[in-house]
């Protein structure tokens, strides 16, 4: 419901990048003292071929293509729809920001005119205490939509929204600017992924 309200509600967004199609904006978070970020960008290539480049499933594509991803794994599976995962991250923004996990329950919907949405928050799992070597960050509400182009078929809009919690003693200049030059990229690398693997 909260990652359906951040798309419907187009209030208060400010922009702070955009370019090749694709727009990042952000505004204070609701949920804890940092910003949520908005993606939006169309991707060639249809809802499914889209959500099948980055859907929450164990061996996926994700982790083929997605450099801010080093893992996933599925921890529990509660209905084909409803899991818990863990998701670990390499070190980034030259190694300032250390490799980090998110435990999360990720609920996926499908909504009638074809959207398909993936929903997510942080959550406590006893398969999953924290690792040696990550420091344990925190997702707020997030997730994605990807959304057919109305007229046409085979492209998709596709709607990202972040609002992490990376923990540690990171200075805020660093988040701020981390967050939107890595989902910045994540367009045109799961635009190139689409191409690979569907086309």
């Amino acid at each position: 419901e909260k990652v359906l309200r951040y798309r419907r509600d187009a209030s208060g967004w400010k922009k702070c990048r955009e370019g090749n199609g694709v727009s990042i904006s952000w505004r204070p978070s609701e949920e804890f003292p940092g910003n949520l970020y908005r993606g939006e960008g169309i991707l060639c290539g249809t809802p499914e071929e889209v959500w099948d480049c980055i859907k929450p499933v164990a061996s996926g594509l994700r982790e083929k293509w997605d450099d801010n991803v080093s893992s996933f794994e599925i921890v529990q599976s509660i209905t084909d729809m409803l899991c818990v995962s863990r998701t670990s991250t390499p070190s980034a923004a030259m190694k300032l920001i250390s490799p980090r996990d998110f435990v999360d329950l990720v609920l996926v919907k499908k909504y009638e005119d074809g959207t398909i949405s993936s929903n997510a928050t942080h959550v406590e799992h006893p398969l999953c205490p924290p690792k040696p070597g990550f420091v344990r960050g925190f997702n707020h509400p997030c997730g994605c939509f990807c959304e057919p182009l109305p007229g046409d078929p085979n492209k998709t809009n596709l709607v990202t929204f972040f609002q992490t919690d990376l923990s540690g003693y990171l200075p805020q200049s660093v988040v701020d600017s981390f967050f939107p030059r890595s989902m910045a990229e994540f367009y045109p690398n799961l635009q190139k992924a689409v191409r690979k693997f569907h086309h």
